[in-house]
């Protein structure tokens, strides 16, 4: 258990490195100037120099990532351009919107998508298990603006409900959180079916029924019980993304989370910003991978972390 938890935090650690590093090559090989942006239309190119020089521009590639890495072990994520301000500062003034967007889409996934999936499964095949099915289909097939803009037009504009944009109450995390979480719902739902499926169509389910076992035990108990891994596998794996922020939401509804922050980085050039972005956001979603990691062994007592690092 030791040996496999140390694993798989070397490989935490390695995957957020890397990542972190990829990023900051990319940024700095894609099209367009910060200090132009920085520096106004009509700058001379002796401001365009002094402005590189202020942002820490002016050195090599290889020089700024050398600082950058001198940086990460002290903490220091650099300052960013557009709100002079560590960057690292910036970020966590808005993950805790992504958070509490990310917690609530899925609390929702889970609390809609597990009984459906369960409710599609005990009634395959049937007219309203297709018709469900279907539904799930197109709640899968459609965008999230699209759906974040018709919920906007038809709850906040036609029906003020809920308020068009931000998070001054907690009214206004009610159609981002839906909006996220109906791409979920299809997502998991049709998992949670086949899953369900497939463990109530075994032959010790047969037997635990022929012995008297009630239903709802065979059901919930028993086929639920074998089926939890895969499907805990997907709801973290869909919680982990959710934290790296849902652009397209946020932007649509205003949202001001890591989404939207990341998206007015890339407009400006803002590179410590989307550096430090990424950095919280991928130590976030492979902790999480791991927490999910370390439950298997809760879930299905025959799974064994210690053959698992051996594997």
């Amino acid at each position: 258990m030791i040996r496999y938890l140390a694993r798989r935090v070397g490989q935490s650690l390695l995957t957020v490195f890397l990542t972190v590093s990829t990023v900051f090559v990319l940024v700095r090989l894609a099209p367009g100037d910060p200090a132009a942006a920085y520096a106004g239309p009509t700058a001379s190119p002796q401001d365009l120099e002094r402005v590189r020089g202020q942002l820490g521009l002016d050195e090599s590639v290889l020089a700024q990532y050398g600082i950058f890495l001198k940086g990460l072990l002290h903490g220091d994520l650099g300052t960013s351009f557009a709100f002079r301000a560590p960057a690292f500062d910036v970020v966590l003034g808005r993950l805790p919107y992504t958070i509490t967007l990310a917690v609530a889409a899925i609390a929702l996934t889970t609390v809609v998508a597990v009984p459906l999936g369960v409710w599609m499964a005990r009634r395959a095949d049937t007219r309203r298990e297709i018709g469900v099915n279907v539904t799930t289909i197109a709640g899968q097939s459609m965008p999230d603006f699209w759906t974040g803009v018709v919920l906007l037009t038809a709850f906040a504009v036609l029906v003020p409900v809920f308020p068009a944009s931000g998070f001054t109450t907690w009214g206004g995390l009610v159609l981002p959180a839906v909006t996220v979480a109906i791409l979920q719902i299809a997502l998991i739902s049709r998992l949670v079916r086949r899953e369900m499926g497939s463990a109530l169509a075994a032959p010790y389910l047969t037997v635990a029924r022929s012995r008297g076992t009630s239903e709802r035990a065979l059901v919930w108990r028993y086929a639920m019980g074998n089926s939890a891994v895969p499907v805990v596998t997907a709801l973290g794996t869909r919680f982990a993304a959710l934290l790296n922020g849902v652009v397209v939401v946020e932007v649509v509804f205003a949202w001001p989370g890591v989404g939207s922050l990341v998206v007015r980085a890339l407009e400006t050039r803002d590179y410590p910003v989307i550096q430090a972005t990424v950095l919280v956001t991928a130590a976030l979603a492979v902790a999480v991978q791991l927490l999910v990691d370390l439950t298997y062994p809760l879930l299905d007592p025959r799974v064994r972390l210690g053959k698992a690092a051996t594997a």
